[in-house]
């Protein structure tokens, strides 16, 4: 064996110090041509992206240059069909925010205890087990969430609170936080993990509770983390299509008072995926639903912009720079 290895390490010590020209330029294109393919491979995504938002933009370019948006952004009128068409979009996006608005009252106080207890309460194993559980919901399909929100909990929200009708905005709300828990409480439990285990030692070590110092000092030191996990999962709320399709009603209209979450409503996703496979190509009422996917590509970009900025925020915090 060690005679193998001492003829090894002469073969090694035999090669030549210096490269041949030959070996010299194939290193050098190989280092190139590594890195060519390497961006390649990441701008991929990059490059999609720009080509979705290119296509959605093109197709609604007709609409917006048609001078209809102010009728799309204040009226509530949505009549495609009709003789003197309407395409008044402002009950339709407001029915998107009014269901995420009822999902993050669910999902942010629950997500954020959940992920209190897993960092700070809860024993190892019980954790090894619960988080990949609570993971396993956002691998369920949303189409199996929209048929339990339909058979299951529309009879129920009728049954015990005397509702017209179970498919309304409380039901797609409901359905949407159990849906956007998985990313909340990942994100927030990340968050507080992340607080070293010596900040909280030097709070008790000053003679804080463990109560104290979970609000005092570990809430806040990942305040920012906490904050992107609640974007994140308004980002899963609004972007949801086949749910609030099946469980919200899809009625065109502003609940009235607004506070009746019993009240049917319509989403932007919902509309744009009920109506675009009956509408003809180059028609009017086509160029109004990519219009839709422009505002809502807006609002999800904006909200990716924020999530970013409180990450990266929390990451300056944690590395200790400003």
């Amino acid at each position: 064996m060690n005679v193998q290895n001492n003829k090894k390490n002469k073969n090694e010590f035999d090669l030549p110090l210096l490269l041949t020209p030959g070996q010299d330029i194939a290193g050098y294109a190989g280092r190139h041509i590594g890195r060519a393919v390497l961006f390649s491979i990441t701008a991929f995504s990059v490059v999609a992206v720009l080509l979705i938002l290119f296509f959605v933009m093109k197709q609604a370019w007709p609409f917006i240059v048609s001078g209809k948006w102010t009728e799309f952004l204040s009226s509530d009128q949505w009549y495609p069909q009709a003789e003197d068409a309407e395409f008044g979009a402002l009950a339709i996006v407001t029915g998107s925010f009014y269901v995420t608005l009822i999902a993050m009252l669910i999902a942010s106080p629950i997500g954020l205890l959940s992920a209190v207890f897993l960092s700070d309460i809860a024993p190892f194993r019980l954790r090894q087990i619960v988080k990949p559980v609570i993971e396993i919901l956002a691998a369920i399909p949303s189409v199996a969430y929209g048929f339990f929100a339909v058979l299951v909990l529309a009879p129920w929200l009728q049954d015990h609170f005397g509702f017209s009708t179970g498919t309304n905005a409380l039901n797609a709300g409901i359905i949407l936080a159990v849906m956007a828990l998985p990313t909340i409480i990942s994100v927030a439990e990340d968050a507080l993990s992340s607080i070293g285990r010596d900040i909280r030692e030097a709070s008790y070590g000053l003679g804080a509770t463990r109560a104290e110092t979970m609000m005092k000092v570990v809430l806040p030191a990942a305040h920012s983390g906490i904050i992107a996990a609640f974007i994140l999962g308004v980002m899963r709320a609004v972007g949801e299509t086949m749910v609030v399709w099946m469980a919200s009603g899809n009625a065109n209209q502003f609940p009235s008072p607004w506070w009746d979450v019993s009240a049917s409503v319509r989403t932007m996703t919902a509309t744009i995926a009920g109506e675009m496979g009956e509408t003809p190509e180059g028609s009017e009422h086509r160029f109004a639903l990519f219009a839709l996917g422009v505002l809502l590509l807006i609002f999800t970009m904006l909200l990716n912009l924020l999530s970013e900025i409180f990450t990266s925020s929390f990451k300056r915090t944690m590395g200790g720079k400003r």
